[in-house]
């Protein structure tokens, strides 16, 4: 067994089976480390205390064929995302860390949803100002736009992924860092509609 700790925090445990395109292409062009694919496997991670993930993240590393693509420090967290073409991979890879930290997924900070809001035919100028700030898609005027808000902030991805999986729509931006945890999509209203139920479903 592993070099169990107490007053480990498990903040986030969030699995993701097959990347979606936009969700795949957005994290690679925002990850500093290996580059993840569309259809990968991917693990999200945050921990306390933060200073621990670089042990972890090793362990990880040497116990699995999967790829580090951040490994981050925020705060008093530590935040870990790794991924492979292998499921078992990523999942090897994330019973390495439980088992070091001496913590089951059950133990993992439950995800609500802060906030669901969904903006019908976006004004040009409200486009512009989301424009300015995005990483994804570009924002149409006449759009409907989705946003949404989970905490803890890294279990964000999931909702993403999900969204774009169940429904038409473009990824305009994401951040899985910080209090809350940050979607922002746009497509047609019923598409908006069916990405907001889908990344609710993914949450819950």
């Amino acid at each position: 067994m592993g070099t169990h700790m107490e007053n480990f925090q498990l903040r986030t445990y969030a699995f993701i089976n097959s990347m979606q395109p936009q969700f795949a292409a957005f994290l690679g062009s925002e990850l500093d480390g290996d580059v993840p694919l569309a259809q990968m496997a991917e693990l999200w991670l945050e921990l306390a205390p933060g200073s621990e993930v670089y042990n972890l993240l090793d362990a990880a590393l040497k116990a699995s064929e999967a790829k580090p693509g951040l490994q981050m420090v925020e705060r008093e967290f530590g935040v870990l995302e790794i991924h492979s073409t292998s499921v078992e991979s990523v999942k090897n890879a994330g019973e390495t860390i439980l088992d070091m930290c001496g913590l089951s997924i059950t133990e993992r900070l439950k995800p609500t949803v802060v906030s669901s809001k969904i903006i019908t035919k976006v004004n040009p100028y409200q486009a512009q100002q989301i424009n300015k700030t995005r990483k994804g898609s570009l924002l149409l005027p006449g759009q409907s736009m989705l946003v949404f808000e989970v905490e803890p902030a890294a279990y964000i991805v999931l909702a993403a992924n999900e969204a774009e999986k169940a429904s038409n729509v473009q990824l305009i931006h994401f951040n899985p860092f910080g209090r809350f945890g940050r979607l922002f999509m746009a497509g047609s209203e019923s598409d908006i509609k069916s990405a907001a139920e889908a990344a609710e479903a993914a949450i819950h």
